[in-house]
């Protein structure tokens, strides 16, 4: 069960994607040109995604495996290109249909499928991992690490995600952010302790055997974000 603090940012979100940025979006996540700052995004994204990419086998085959918050798509495909039945899960519905409009056939016996939904929700089943990019940066660190603990409780191998890390950038970013009329925000990024918040999460009962992997920060413009890897031993 979720609590009121999590649904509330998790509609706060979905209303953002859906009736405010979605253009944007197409736009940064397609081959089109952007602004000089988006430009930035989309090569930290770029570089995210091949960090997360680099942490899994190039052979998926029998994996079964949850993209939460998996937006256009690319993360999902390049997974299941691996040979991995993907599941992906954006709460924006206009966004899913988006990507499903332009999925391209699958190679090596894997499948991808894009649903509109809460990335949390437990019936989505098990999954042998989880990918998370850029999802878990829109929550405060008391939702993230609760966010984290519930996906490890359906995961048998790893979780590889972002979170936003607690830097002087981020934090100015943030501020400049709230200066902006309530209608025109964009859900803020939530910088957090990073050392902290895994640290506290992993000392949680319900995640006895996992264990976290080396981190990866990429950092281009207006993009910075840290890769968190974590495996049952």
């Amino acid at each position: 069960m979720h609590d009121t603090a999590y649904i509330k940012r998790r509609d706060e979100i979905q209303h953002y994607f859906d009736r405010t940025a979605l253009e944007a979006w197409k736009r940064l996540t397609s081959t089109e040109k952007v602004s000089g700052v988006r430009a930035t995004v989309r090569a930290g994204r770029e570089a995210m995604r091949a960090e997360i990419l680099r942490r899994f086998p190039q052979d998926l085959s029998g994996w079964r495996i949850l993209d939460a918050g998996c937006g256009a798509g690319p993360l999902a495909i390049e997974l299941a290109h691996r040979g991995a039945h993907v599941l992906g899960v954006d709460l924006s519905p206009q966004m899913v249909s988006h990507a499903n409009e332009a999925l391209p056939e699958i190679r090596n016996g894997g499948s991808v499928r894009l649903i509109a939904g809460d990335m949390l929700a437990p019936e989505h089943g098990e999954f042998d991992g989880v990918v998370s990019m850029d999802a878990l940066i829109h929550y405060d660190a008391k939702a993230a690490e609760a966010a984290i603990a519930g996906l490890a409780r359906r995961t048998s191998r790893k979780m590889v995600f972002t979170l936003a890390p607690r830097t002087r950038p981020l934090v100015v970013m943030q501020a400049i952010g709230k200066l902006f009329p309530r209608g025109d925000r964009s859900p803020a990024i939530q910088p957090v302790a990073i050392n902290r918040l895994i640290a506290e999460t992993l000392a949680r009962s319900d995640m006895d055997g996992w264990r976290s992997h080396a981190p990866a920060r990429i950092s281009r413009g207006f993009y910075i974000s840290e890769a968190q890897e974590l495996a049952r031993s």
